[in-house]
């Protein structure tokens, strides 16, 4: 098998090729010259190339840079929940990606620099172990790991309020009804923000779960002190949060 033969075999068709793990694969710079003389490849960026031809979007570049060069980004907040059909009454804006990544994670600058047809948001915190709550979405002819519908409630909630409607929040997550309470403990243990903490527990009770009953919120470290989340808000002593009137009067509108 010639060696062009192979890397396509080597990879799924719509994925960006990085240069790093091409040169991993024993594909030369020289070799990739010749690679992209021929039409094979084209480069879309420094350190970064897709098949002639090929339609790669965002994801096709996500796909490599989780499975590549080994980086923790994945779509998460309402892209993910989106993904996953669960963003009925989200304001998803004007074909925005939200991306999340480790603290000080940074997304190469090919990535950066292609124009997907989408805003790329990076999000880099580590509020969340950066494997926690993961799944693989099938897309195309390859899969790429993005934020199940409980971490990416989470990471909405972690965007609240400034970036994140909170009443939006509420309402995606009425929908949320299958949840695993065993997956919701895990992440809930592990989250280092009070703040989403709170308020995930605040909007999962409000919204009436039947998962939320096994939830054990005594082995959940809420933290101490008050947390306000609006300005002239109504105050929810059981959570320690000022939240948004509307959510506690529960006239807020339709969204």
């Amino acid at each position: 098998m010639s060696k062009i033969n192979k890397l396509l075999q080597l990879q799924p068709a719509g994925v960006v090729l990085t240069s790093g793990w091409l040169s991993q694969h024993g594909y030369s710079p020289e070799l990739l010259r010749n690679y992209r003389k021929s039409h094979w490849l084209e480069a879309i960026g420094n350190g970064a190339m897709i098949r002639q031809n090929d339609p790669v979007d965002y994801l096709g570049g996500v796909y490599a840079l989780q499975q590549q060069l080994n980086l923790a980004v994945h779509p998460g907040a309402k892209t993910a929940l989106s993904m996953l059909g669960k963003t009925h009454y989200l304001d998803l804006g004007a074909n925005v990606v939200y991306l999340f990544g480790k603290e000080k994670e940074r997304l190469p600058v090919w990535f950066k620099n292609h124009n997907w047809g989408v805003e790329i948001k990076l999000i880099t915190s580590s509020f969340l172990p950066s494997e926690a709550g993961l799944i693989e979405k099938e897309h195309k002819s390859f899969s790429v790991k993005i934020a199940s519908a409980a971490r990416a409630m989470m990471e909405c909630l972690y965007l609240a309020p400034q970036n994140q409607n909170i009443l939006e929040c509420f309402e995606v997550m009425q929908g949320l009804t299958s949840l695993q309470p065993k997956t919701i403990q895990d992440l809930l243990e592990n989250c280092s923000s009070v703040k989403v903490k709170r308020l995930f527990l605040y909007l999962a009770e409000k919204a009436g779960h039947a998962w939320f009953n096994h939830l054990n919120i005594n082995q959940i470290n809420l933290g101490h002190g008050n947390r306000s989340l609006a300005s002239n808000g109504a105050y929810v002593s059981k959570y320690k949060l000022t939240v948004p009137k509307e959510l506690e009067r529960n006239d807020y509108p339709e969204l």
